[in-house]
């Protein structure tokens, strides 16, 4: 693929300094420090001149880490994730460069993350959501979306659907919750990243499987599709290649205007 610095990685994190930016006492795991230079760094390594940094539950309702990066790097944009939001002045935040509020609702003895936001206050916040003109994004999986489905598709925002929906690979592309996910993407209300590798986690069949699910969502609606590398791939072991992550994914892709239409004009579209 040719050099494309109006691309966009829509999905990552970064963590202190910690001398500058300690983490939350009450937090659900301690990542390694990932500093804004070497985002940069990757972001240039991966040809893409835009990048979304999702707030770490790590920091509970702090933003300090967030909006001070965002302030310096007006090319990138932000995603707050605070239990807090109900109290936050929404309307200065998409001046700053914050685009959306992030909300968990996973099934599984894990559940959410402390410092998360539920899907409850998702609930209550869509209206002040909208009025910022902001959207939310989700994590979530497909044994939950069955349930909740037809409340998305009535949220005053445009909902994003972080990490493929959490879908299971040996449930198939048969799968309901799975189904659920084409017939939501279908809708044009909301979007899906495709942020594949944690959903192929310990299987060694991930190159046949993988892009058996990215083609469906891109035969569902290849407009409501976004790209995010997750890094710095938190918890995971060994750690994933993140420029081979993006070259599977244009090679998965197999099109050149579909490529760009993920990598460029979608994310251009929601997070401008």
């Amino acid at each position: 693929m040719s050099t494309n610095f109006s691309g966009w990685d829509c999905h990552a994190h970064l963590f202190g300094p910690y001398a500058q930016y300690p983490l939350a006492a009450d937090r659900s795991y301690t990542p390694p420090e990932a500093a804004e230079v070497q985002y940069a760094a990757l972001l240039d390594k991966l040809q893409l001149g835009h990048g979304v940094l999702v707030h770490p539950s790590a920091y509970a309702d702090d933003l300090s880490l967030l909006l001070d990066t965002l302030a310096r790097r007006p090319a990138w944009r932000g995603v707050i994730v605070t239990t807090a939001v109900q109290k936050l002045d929404l309307t200065p935040l998409r001046s700053n460069g914050i685009r959306a509020s992030r909300f968990s609702h996973r099934s599984g003895a894990g559940g959410n993350f402390a410092g998360s936001a539920s899907f409850d206050d998702l609930r209550q916040l869509a209206p002040a959501l909208a009025d910022a003109g902001l959207h939310a994004e989700l994590w979530t999986d497909c044994r939950s979306l069955p349930d909740i489905a037809d409340e998305l598709l009535t949220l005053p925002v445009p909902v994003v659907i972080d990490h493929m929906g959490g879908f299971d690979p040996s449930a198939g592309v048969d799968d309901p919750g799975f189904k659920t996910l084409l017939l939501l993407l279908e809708s044009g209300r909301v979007w899906v990243k495709l942020c594949a590798y944690r959903n192929f986690l310990g299987r060694d069949d991930q190159e046949a499987l993988a892009p058996l699910f990215q083609q469906a969502m891109l035969k569902a609606n290849p407009q409501r599709l976004l790209w995010g590398s997750d890094w710095p791939h938190l918890r995971v072991t060994p750690e994933p290649n993140t420029s081979g992550l993006k070259d599977a994914f244009v090679r998965w892709t197999g099109d050149q205007a579909l490529v760009r239409q993920v990598l460029e004009l979608n994310p251009a579209a929601l997070y401008e």
